[in-house]
């Protein structure tokens, strides 16, 4: 497939793998939904960087060591669905011939980690190339999350936009906005559903919200890992603010600054930074992952935290929590 070959150099393609047990066949998927007890939890990993010196001792092992920080995250977590959060492959030192079989090594853990019954072919990826009119920007998409109660009404709107990078500018652009207002209007014109927002790049508006690198993370915003500056896209071009006027949207989550792991508010939303996953890349923090976990029933509520490849679990927040008649 031409087109994500074509980005994965550019390392800012937004993946999703369903991990759903009892998903129906390759070409007819379940629909995503809420499990019984109304809960969806979600695994990101961010910033994997495999490939990198693959003629190497130390690339490969590198790449081996992220695939057991996934392991680890997916045996203590056990996940509903997992988001690949961008630059699953390293844009710097891998042959281009490489990046397929690389590819295909990324989305196959989950499946033989958690279905190794099912055959390869089944085809649980979720994510999708995006309308036409977007390209050179790909994986432009939403995915609804079913209730359990209410077994043919979404219960969560997922937004996944791809934010740039490479030869092309680290930006959501103007397009992308009016695609977000023409999909948020046509599937939740009320704003009655919940909508997370997932792409790789940060907005500027995270540099407004930003602890001092360094620092300790304070409250209001919460986390563990504040080492680096916010690296950010280029430009903001409307988004942000398409987002921070529509209450529905609770919380958008990034992944490329590999020093930081928090979550801060902004105006009636959050911004949330995942963690390093990948031994590759830059920095030698320990790996890990963040968590998000939706909860429908009468008590609406997302919840998140770090799991670490170690076991432990930090930085917990509420990013949204209200109660409905």
């Amino acid at each position: 497939m031409r087109w994500w070959q074509c980005r994965l150099a550019a390392a800012v393609a937004l993946l999703a793998a369903v991990l759903a047990l009892g998903a129906a066949g390759p070409r007819s998927p379940a629909p995503l939904r809420f499990a019984p007890g109304g809960r969806f939890k979600l695994a990101l990993f961010a910033d994997l960087h495999y490939g990198e010196n693959a003629w190497t001792d130390w690339g490969p092992a590198q790449d081996d060591a992220s695939d057991r920080v996934m392991a680890a995250v997916l045996d203590a977590e056990n996940p509903d669905f997992v988001v690949y959060l961008g630059d699953l492959v390293t844009a710097n030192n891998v042959p281009v011939a490489n990046a397929s079989d690389l590819q295909n090594r990324i989305t196959s853990q989950e499946v033989e980690l958690m279905t190794a019954e099912l055959d390869r072919a089944c085809g649980l990826s979720r994510s999708s190339v995006g309308p036409r009119e977007l390209w050179p920007g790909v994986s432009n998409y939403v995915l609804q999350v079913l209730s359990h109660e209410k077994p043919h009404d979404p219960a969560l709107l997922m937004y996944f936009l791809d934010s740039g990078g490479g030869s092309y500018p680290e930006v959501v652009s103007c397009a992308q906005v009016t695609w977000f207002h023409s999909q948020s209007r046509f599937l939740n014109p009320d704003g009655r559903i919940p909508e997370l927002v997932f792409w790789h790049v940060p907005s500027t508006a995270y540099v407004k919200v930003a602890p001092k690198a360094t620092s300790e993370v304070r409250k209001p915003c919460v986390g563990s890992l504040n080492e680096e500056d916010v690296a950010p896209q280029v430009a903001e071009w409307g988004m942000m603010d398409a987002l921070a006027h529509r209450p529905s949207v609770k919380a958008i989550f990034v992944g490329h600054n590999h020093g930081l792991d928090w979550c801060c508010p902004y105006e009636k939303l959050w911004l949330c930074f995942a963690r390093h996953t990948g031994h590759g890349g830059y920095g030698d923090w320990p790996r890990g992952a963040r968590i998000v976990e939706v909860a429908e029933k009468k008590h609406f509520s997302v919840n998140s935290w770090i799991r670490m490849e170690n076991g432990s679990t930090h930085s917990h927040v509420t990013l949204s929590s209200a109660r409905f008649s």
